[in-house]
């Protein structure tokens, strides 16, 4: 199978490079990606907002021959969501890690503190605890040496679907900061911010209890876990 990794912000594809070997050994391709202006700390980011990175994975998802699963941390995750709507018919499923399905209109994340063009990863304090658990003081620092700045644009645009049948696509949401029976209690609860992923059609739900950076705190299993998600 092939496998679209998307990271979540600030980060680019190495940011995979703990997890893709579990994927790898069990025989999937597996496509790490760097979405626009994620290149470099210097690269561009004017002008770059969420739509240039859906049509980049989107023109992966139509350079590959078959069916594809796409994987999304985070804010990569909406971006994965995005493209199964724009292709509902190539997603064989979306797995959110830690991230889940947002409503028409939403934007990942407005709140965020922008400089000029980007948003610079933040510090730590701006993260409640439940998101940096398990990242010590070793991977956060290693965290901010790699971190490259996001184009604010991809954080502020509002996101679009206009395709119902990406309901249909077949998801998996793996749960780090909270557990998913408190997805389960808001779903049932009619909570608004979750009114996507209750419309979904076929949603499985994996615990990963840790924060919100598993591909850092907890790579090996995040890696086994996406294995065992792609056997079904």
């Amino acid at each position: 199978m092939d496998v679209i990794l998307i990271p979540g912000f600030w980060l680019d594809a190495s940011s995979w490079s703990e997890v893709t070997p579990a994927l790898e050994e069990a025989g999937h391709r597996v496509h790490a990606v760097t979405l626009p202006g994620l290149e470099a700390p210097d690269a561009p980011r004017a002008g770059i907002g969420l739509a240039d990175h859906v049509a980049a994975v989107t023109r992966l998802v139509d350079g590959v021959d078959g069916p594809v699963v796409l994987v999304g941390h985070s804010g990569g995750g909406t971006v994965a969501q995005a493209v199964a709507d724009a292709r509902p018919d190539r997603i064989a499923r979306v797995v959110y890690v830690d991230a889940a399905p947002m409503g028409d209109g939403d934007a990942i994340n407005d709140e965020l503190p922008v400089v000029g063009d980007e948003i610079p990863l933040p510090e730590w304090s701006v993260f409640g605890e439940g998101m940096l658990a398990d990242l010590d003081d070793d991977l956060r620092r290693r965290f901010r040496e790699r971190a490259i700045p996001e184009p604010a644009g991809v954080a502020t645009d509002p996101l679009r679907l206009t395709d119902e049948r990406r309901l249909d696509v077949p998801t998996t949401v793996i749960t780090c900061e909270y557990p998913s029976a408190q997805i389960q209690e808001w779903i049932a609860g009619g909570a608004p911010f979750v009114r996507e992923l209750a419309a979904m059609r076929q949603v499985d739900y994996v615990d990963l209890p840790t924060g919100h950076w598993p591909q850092f705190t907890r790579p090996a299993e995040l890696g086994r876990i996406l294995v065992r998600v792609l056997e079904h």
